[in-house]
């Protein structure tokens, strides 16, 4: 259980801050910005909320939580020694409810015949704002992979992946079901 008393410790004015399994990093450490963005990414999702139907309100609210689950799983890197609890990690079954979600969203819509702005409804908008952030969660996620030492779970890179693709469709179902997507036009302002 997660209890917070103070909000502020001052153990991070001097630019370093503490991973859940103890270790001390800078705050501008790879690390700690995949995680950060993932936040950001929820925080944006909050605001998509704000302009939700029922439906998507839900899908959004279990993803938030999946977010923060996220964020820990990537704040406790696995280094092999054992910790005092039982770290949080996405599992396969996550990403298997995004894919569902998405194919029962995504047959609702008519398919694409133009990438799509944007732009359109305020939840339409938001979701492609989240989709964006999303998809940067996931290139951090991948370069800390990349670095030696650094470990991140293949599932919890699959499910950003996912969720990308999820807040991209729900995008569409917020602009009435893709009849109020904007779609680009190329060379249009030439």
């Amino acid at each position: 259980m997660v209890r917070l008393n103070k909000i502020y410790t001052r153990t991070g004015d001097g630019g370093e801050t503490t991973l859940g399994n103890g270790e001390r990093r800078s705050k501008a450490d790879l690390r700690v910005e995949t995680y950060g963005t993932v936040d950001e990414l929820n925080a944006v999702i909050g605001l998509v909320r704000l302009h939700a139907d029922e439906v998507l309100d839900a899908m959004l609210a279990r993803i938030q939580n999946e977010l923060f689950d996220l964020g820990a799983e990537l704040a406790t890197p696995d280094t092999g020694k054992p910790l005092e609890f039982e770290p949080l990690k996405i599992v396969e079954s996550q990403v298997d409810r995004l894919e569902s979600e998405i194919d029962a969203m995504n047959e609702r819509l008519e398919p694409l015949k133009s990438f799509v702005l944007p732009a359109g409804s305020p939840a339409a908008t938001h979701l492609h704002h989240a989709r964006t952030v999303a998809r940067r969660a996931e290139r951090l996620m991948i370069a800390l992979s990349n670095k030696d030492g650094e470990p991140v779970a293949a599932t919890a890179i699959r499910y950003v992946n996912r969720l990308s693709d999820h807040l991209f469709v729900a995008g569409r179902i917020a602009n009435d079901e893709g009849r109020a997507d904007v779609l680009w036009v190329p060379g249009k302002s030439r």
